[in-house]
C-alpha cells in the first residue's frame, strides 16, 4: 500500500512537538497517547493495526498485536483522519523530553529499524512491526537492543529521541554503540549485539554487558541521552522508602533534610 503523503512541521528546540497537515481523506497513525491537539474534522479511531494491508483479517491483526506487546507498546494505534474539508492539523508529542526525527522512508530503501519506544507517528501505509537481533543467544543479554520496531513504507515516520541527536552516515565502517543510545538506522545496515571487551570490563565498566555494532553503508541516529539512563540517574537520587534523600553536596543535602523536617 501507498503511504498517504503529509506535510509537516517540527515545533519547538528540545521540547518538541510535530504538526501533521492532512489533505481530506489523509490519515496519519500513531501510538496511542501521543497526540496533543487536533483541528475540528479530524477524527480518531484505536485500531489493531497500522492499516498497511487493507485485506488483512483478524488472525493477522492478532499476530501484529502480539508482536506489538513484546515491545512493550499498546497493542493498538490510533488513525486520525481528515473527514472534513479542506486541510486539518494534528500534532503529536513525545511521552519524554527529547527531539523528533522526521524520517523520509523513501531516501531509507522503503525501510527503518529505531528502538522499541521510539516511533511516535507516521503517514498511513506505513507498516509497523517488529525485529530482533540476529544474535539471539546474545540477545537475550542486550536489555533494550534485543527488540526493535521495523518501519517499511514509502512515506514520512516520526520518530524521537533524548537529548542531542547525533546523524552518522556510514560508508562501510563500524560502529560500536551502548544499545540505548540507539535510535534507529536504514535497513541496509548490519546490526548485532556482541560482548563488551573482557570480563572486568563486562562487569566494571559500567557501560553494560554488551554493545551493539553497526556496520554497512547507510544513516544512523544516536541519541545522548537514552530515557532509561535518565530514570536510573532520577531513581538513584529519589528519597528511599525512609524519607530521606541525596543531595549533590553532602553538608547541604543533610541541611535541606533538616530544613524539610526530615
Amino acid at each position: 500500500m501507498q503511504s498517504h503523503e503529509v506535510d509537516y512541521e517540527v515545533i519547538g528546540n528540545d521540547l518538541q512537538i510535530v504538526e501533521i497537515e492532512l489533505d481530506s481523506g489523509e490519515t496519519v497513525i500513531a501510538e496511542a497517547g501521543a497526540m496533543n491537539y487536533m483541528d475540528d474534522g479530524v477524527t480518531f479511531e484505536a485500531k489493531m493495526g497500522d492499516g498497511s494491508s487493507p485485506n488483512e483479517g483478524m488472525m493477522g491483526k492478532l499476530l501484529s498485536a502480539g508482536k506489538r506487546a513484546l515491545t512493550g507498546e499498546s497493542i493498538f494505534l490510533t488513525h486520525f483522519t481528515n473527514e472534513g474539508s479542506g486541510k486539518k492539523r494534528v500534532s503529536f508529542s513525545a511521552p519524554y523530553p527529547g527531539q523528533i526525527i522526521p524520517v523520509d522512508m523513501s531516501k531509507h530503501d522503503g525501510q527503518f529499524l529505531c528502538q522499541k519506544d521510539a516511533f511516535l507517528c507516521a503517514a498511513k501505509g506505513t507498516k509497523v512491526s517488529i525485529a530482533f537481533t540476529k544474535r539471539l543467544g546474545v540477545g537475550f543479554f542486550g536489555g533494550e537492543g534485543f527488540v526493535l520496531q521495523k518501519l517499511k513504507g514509502d512515506g514520512m515516520a516520526f520518530v524521537h529521541a533524548g537529548g542531542t541527536i547525533i546523524s552518522k552516515e556510514l560508508s562501510g565502517e563500524t560502529i560500536r554503540v551502548d544499545t540505548g543510545c540507539i535510535v534507529g538506522f536504514s535497513g541496509d545496515i548490519d546490526y548485532s549485539i556482541e560482548r563488551a571487551g573482557n570480563l572486568k570490563s563486562m562487569f566494571f565498566g559500567g557501560e553494560g554487558l554488551f554493545l551493539a555494532t553497526l556496520r554497512g553503508t547507510g544513516r544512523v541516529y544516536l541519541q545522548s541521552l537514552p530515557f532509561s539512563r535518565l530514570c536510573d540517574r532520577i531513581l538513584a537520587h529519589a528519597p528511599s522508602s525512609g524519607g530521606s534523600r541525596k543531595g549533590e553536596g553532602s553538608v547541604l543535602g543533610g541541611l535541606g533534610n533538616l530544613i524539610g523536617g526530615n
